[in-house]
């Protein structure tokens, strides 16, 4: 079979550039698999569940810097990858939104781009905040899933369904999540988390498909 990206086969064996790409497909799988181990499968019948997803941002949506202009505006860098996933899992049907202790506009601004459902800025006690969406979605814990990286974010974690960190989150907070993700904050750990979910509910090949047309 030609590979993408090399020409028609010349002969009985194959080219280099053959050899280059079956080589980088199967780096690719190794990778894969590496992320997909025995944690990742054991928190597949709990993401199943999902109904909806909701995130922390600093230290989850961006890396936990906080940059000020000279005029005092707060800005914030948010990965592109992670708002591809999120709306990726949108389309799998499943809701977004996000609970912060920081109120931001650039946050605001974000929460808009990606039609989040649900935005709940400056919430210090953010169990009260949940337990408002709850009642409001009709939804039980169970079909809840929230990330976060640190302590505030511990009596959230501890009542979802299915709790998750990333991979540079406080040592109190990686214990008591389901999931730890490879990634770091902002940099493709709401993505990493996003898929999970996506291919817990089976639905990863049909989204596939709709961008390879």
């Amino acid at each position: 079979m030609t590979q993408k990206g090399c020409g028609p086969p010349g002969g009985a064996y194959p080219s280099d550039c053959e050899l280059t790409e079956g080589l980088r497909q199967r780096a690719m799988r190794k990778n894969e698999e590496a992320e997909r181990g025995y944690v990742w499968k054991s928190c597949l019948p709990l993401a199943r569940e999902i109904k909806l997803l909701l995130l922390d941002v600093d230290g989850v949506l961006t890396d936990g810097s906080i940059i000020y202009t000279h005029s005092g505006t707060e800005m914030k860098a948010f990965s592109t990858k992670d708002g591809f996933g999120i709306r990726l899992l949108q389309e799998a049907g499943v809701e977004v939104g996000v609970i912060t202790a920081r109120s931001s506009e650039a946050v605001q601004r974000r929460a808009q781009d990606l039609k989040l459902a649900h935005v709940y800025q400056g919430v210090r006690n953010k169990i009260e905040a949940f337990d408002k969406i709850l009642s409001e979605q009709g939804l039980s814990a169970q079909e809840i899933a929230y990330m976060g990286d640190d302590w505030l974010d511990l009596p959230l974690l501890l009542r979802v369904g299915l709790a998750a960190t990333v991979a540079d989150a406080v040592a109190e907070v990686r214990e008591v999540s389901h999931y730890v993700t490879r990634r770091e904050g902002g940099r493709g750990a709401v993505r990493e988390l996003c898929e999970l979910i996506i291919e817990a509910k089976g639905l990863r090949e049909e989204l596939l498909a709709r961008y390879r047309k």
